[in-house]
């Protein structure tokens, strides 16, 4: 089922080179071609040109690249790949340290999906053998643990035209000249502003593709639809972001908002993101999709066609209605329409499942996959209409909510009832898609050996997202963030192509990584944010009382804006006390913190390496630095910190 103008199911505006950021000139010639590909699309299906007989699915993976000794994301995917020229099915990605390959196209019967795994672990072999000879290893992961947000810089961008058309195009279109904003809060909150889309790169993930007919698409992409929720949730592997415990599935909001190019800040309207679950049910025909994309969405990128499509549909040819794939690939819906020509000739639809995120493991991927599958035919063999028996926005609300919520999600499913995501899994979902799975005719082994890990995850209320969010929490009392994050990818890759599915992995152990190197640390990675800050008008006894309840030692003094305007420390306060009942002393008429406050001490920016930072520290003689960013105090750093790290680097040399 591979399409005949890119490699199998790659993106199509990501496997085409040749696109451009669109001049108005180039920009109307486009739109006429795009115009022209939907008329001929409809024609082609009004007249069932479109491959019937056959069924076939396929998948794309997605993984990141890191450094053999730091687990930090390694820029080397150029490397990796040129050493697999030989294999059409690696491919790039947007970042420097992501790579992709794409699984051959199964007829979905007998045994696809253990082909499929087999195919899975065989590619990620090569990689692998590819990688260590940069020394680099691969992670299967929604999002890596250890990527750092200065990782996201352009110089991590993959050297091809066709991301830097992608980047530029977006950045003409960007809402704000502030840039674009991550805003999520779980457990902890992240709010940062990042001057390139680039953050997209966060994500990596395992996208299934379904080949249906014509007539089944409107009804087996709105079981997609009411299904993502469920299927979200139960494969959920993505909630730490920069060291920051927040959606079980962080892609869904990171994803969005590293896209967001809406230019009105008004709540009165409801222009949707790139990025979108939809607006509404379909009702006939992928037709319908296309065709909201186009009124909806500008066009992002250009492309040089030379196809006229209607003249193709005339001659009785197929054609790749290139400048419609273009503008798709520019839409991401989480469940996108797909059109491709199969080997055979024949032209083809298919569903793309993009809310499943990469690993943890090869099997629990193809479960995951299996599951889906399973579901969407046997909901589709069940009930003829999903509209009959939920809303569309209970629909859409189960998606965000499985996003936040992962395997604790309560979800509203049929007739408006309310359950356990768990519940629901085990004892209705599982059910129907062993139903479906056997209609198709897999074989029995394989229904029970991916969908039995479906269930014991659900069983064991673990998935990827609750191993990593208990292992950080684990490790977070007993090492600094920055190792906790290196142990939990070591873990990680230790386990992803095992076949111990993530349900019944230990929690990591920080004995377990012996060689671990601070390499090219930053101070933002080391740095406390949770900060105690005073004013300079707050009085002297309670910045000492604050600094002692909290056992502090430095005390930053900001303004109202949060700008830095001096430093309160222990010396300061205890020449303070000690002098202060001397009639003759400046301390005797000291009453505020402007008083006694270092003013304008010394800072350091975030981006600062560890090493430069304590250059300055011990040249200067200074036990804390404020980290300033953009003007704004963001964190500090002091000795402490420093001396954490080298006591647990000194006793593994022990």
């Amino acid at each position: 089922m591979s399409d005949t103008s890119t490699p199998i199911y790659e993106e199509t505006t990501m496997g085409e080179e040749k696109v451009n950021v669109p001049t108005s000139e180039s920009r109307t010639n486009f739109t006429r071609h795009l115009l022209q590909d939907v008329q001929a699309l409809e024609y082609m299906l009004a007249h069932e040109w479109f491959e019937t007989e056959t069924i076939r699915i396929g998948a794309e993976q997605e993984m990141c690249l890191v450094d053999k000794k730091t687990l930090k994301p390694t820029p080397k995917n150029i490397q990796v790949l040129n050493r697999l020229k030989q294999y059409p099915w690696a491919t790039t990605e947007i970042a420097r340290f992501n790579v992709e390959c794409n699984l051959s196209p199964q007829e979905f019967t007998g045994n696809a999906l253990r082909l499929m795994e087999t195919e899975n672990r065989a590619q990620l072999a090569k990689i692998l053998e590819s990688a260590k000879k940069s020394d680099a290893l691969v992670v299967l992961t929604g999002i890596l643990p250890t990527l750092r947000k200065f990782d996201l810089s352009m110089d991590n961008l993959t050297p091809k035209p066709r991301y830097r058309a992608l980047i530029e195009a977006i950045r003409a279109q960007a809402k704000s000249s502030k840039g674009f904003e991550l805003r999520l809060t779980g457990i902890d909150e992240l709010i940062i502003s990042h001057d390139s889309p680039l953050m997209e790169a966060c994500n990596t993930s395992y996208q299934v593709h379904l080949q249906v007919t014509p007539d089944t698409f409107a009804p087996l992409y709105n079981i997609a639809q009411a299904i993502t929720g469920p299927i979200l949730a139960i494969s959920a592997n993505s909630p730490l972001v920069f060291g920051k415990r927040l959606w079980h599935e962080s892609r869904i909001a990171l994803f969005q908002q590293s896209l967001d190019v809406r230019t009105t800040q008004d709540h009165m309207r409801q222009p949707e993101p790139r990025v979108s679950f939809g607006t509404d049910w379909l009702d006939k025909s992928i037709m319908e999709i296309y065709k909201e994309d186009i009124s909806r969405f500008r066009v992002l990128l250009g492309a040089e066609v030379e196809e006229n499509s209607l003249e193709t549909v005339g001659k009785k040819g197929i054609p790749k209605l290139k400048a419609l794939q273009v503008h798709n690939g520019t839409v991401y819906r989480w469940n996108r329409p797909c059109y491709g020509i199969s080997e055979n000739g024949m032209p083809h639809l298919r569903i793309e499942n993009r809310v499943i995120p990469a690993g943890p493991t090869v099997l629990d991927q193809v479960a995951n996959s299996a599951f889906w599958l399973g579901t969407m035919i046997g909901m589709a063999n069940k009930f003829k209409d999903i509209r009959e028996h939920m809303s569309f926005a209970d629909a859409k609300d189960n998606f965000v909510k499985a996003a936040q919520f992962g395997v604790d999600t309560q979800f509203t499913w049929f007739n408006n009832r309310k359950v356990a995501c768990c519940d629901l899994i085990v004892d209705e979902l599982i059910p129907i898609a062993r139903e479906g799975l056997q209609s198709r005719g897999i074989v029995a082994e394989d229904i029970d050996r991916y969908l039995g890990v479906i269930e014991e995850r659900a069983k064991a209320h673990q998935n990827g997202a609750r191993w990593l969010l208990q292992s950080f929490t684990k490790l977070e009392a007993e090492v600094n963030q920055d190792e906790g994050l290196t142990v939990i990818t070591s873990a990680m890759i230790r386990n992803q192509m095992s076949e111990k599915p993530v349900h019944t992995w230990e929690l990591p152990n920080v004995k377990d990584l012996k060689s671990y190197r601070p390499v090219g640390l930053r101070v933002e990675e080391f740095m406390e944010t949770d900060l105690f800050t005073v004013h300079e008008d707050d009085l002297l006894e309670m910045v000492a009382n604050v600094m002692e309840w909290r056992k502090l030692r430095y005390v930053p003094v900001e303004d109202g804006k949060g700008h830095l305007t001096g430093l309160i420390t222990t010396r300061k306060l205890l020449r303070y006390y000690t002098r202060r009942d001397r009639p003759d002393s400046p301390e005797a008429g000291y009453v505020c913190v402007k008083d006694i406050m270092i003013a304008n001490p010394r800072t350091i920016d975030p981006s600062t390496k560890i090493k430069d930072a304590m250059h300055v520290m011990r040249g200067e003689k200074i036990g804390c630095l404020p980290v300033i960013k953009d003007k704004e105090l963001v964190g500090i750093i002091t000795e402490m910190d420093f001396l954490r790290v080298s006591g647990r680097l000194i006793d593994r040399l022990k």
